[in-house]
């Protein structure tokens, strides 16, 4: 079984691209891989509790994100500084997160056999 990091870095609702990440993180896990996913810079706000982006004729992309542990998707890692810039805490997020620093981003990249980044 391989091990996959999906690094995410981007902002959501900027089109399409969250959706279309999220569908290759499902299918990897629906082949059972193992899938881990790094959220990093401005993809900490993609986890953010009651986002409303109805307005902007996108999908709410939180029920996928809370429907991950029915997928075995458990390990879901948070950047701790890219938390901090902005201005977020554990418990503004719709998912249980373990949160690392910066430091430990590269060490923790070292564990997996295939990194791909959004």
């Amino acid at each position: 079984m391989k091990r996959y990091l999906f690094i995410m870095r981007r902002l959501p609702y900027s089109g399409t691209h969250l959706q279309e990440t999220l569908d290759v993180i499902l299918t990897a896990a629906a082949f059972d891989q193992h899938v881990a996913l790094l959220f990093v810079d401005d993809a900490v706000w993609q986890l953010k509790n009651q986002q409303q982006p109805a307005g902007l004729g996108l999908k709410d992309t939180s029920a996928i994100f809370q429907a991950l542990q029915i997928y075995d998707v458990n390990d879901v890692f948070i950047e701790q500084e890219s938390l901090q810039a902005a201005g977020l805490t554990s418990t503004d997020l719709i998912l249980p997160v373990v949160s690392l620093p910066r430091a430990e981003v590269s060490g923790l990249m070292r564990t997996y056999d295939l990194i791909i980044p959004d």
